[in-house]
């Protein structure tokens, strides 16, 4: 015969199996959701590593090209005085020199306008 105690025992069996079985439903869920979320970080993983390594070509070569306009721009520098330099050179070497012939033949114009216009009234 089959007492009280072991129909509660096969009842309490019973309720562990459906409790077991209605928590794992959502633990294999939960295994599927992880697995799902490891290849999605795999496949980004995947696309972006490229990516990456053509940022790192890129930022080499712009500095490649950063250096040469580095060079570019001193050398420019030294031309701009180097052209400095040398109108400087210019101005004080003949500057003075030309403006005193300019008012000496500023001068001599006028005084032979000058005596011409004294000529005319004659």
């Amino acid at each position: 015969m089959i007492t009280l105690g072991q129909v509660a025992g096969l009842i309490a069996a019973i309720a562990f199996v459906a409790l077991v079985a209605i928590l794992a439903l959502p633990v294999i869920r939960l295994g599927a959701v992880f697995k799902e979320a490891t290849r999605s970080v795999k496949e980004f993983t995947d696309h972006t590593v490229p990516i990456l390594d053509e940022a790192a070509t890129t930022v080499a070569e712009t500095n490649a090209q950063l250096e040469k306009v580095d060079t570019i721009t001193t050398a420019a520098a030294d031309v701009s005085q180097n052209v400095s330099a040398l109108t400087a050179l210019f101005a004080a070497t003949l500057g003075g020199p030309l403006i005193k012939l300019a008012a000496f033949t500023y001068g001599v114009r006028t005084t032979f306008s000058e005596r011409r216009g004294k000529r005319k009234g004659h």
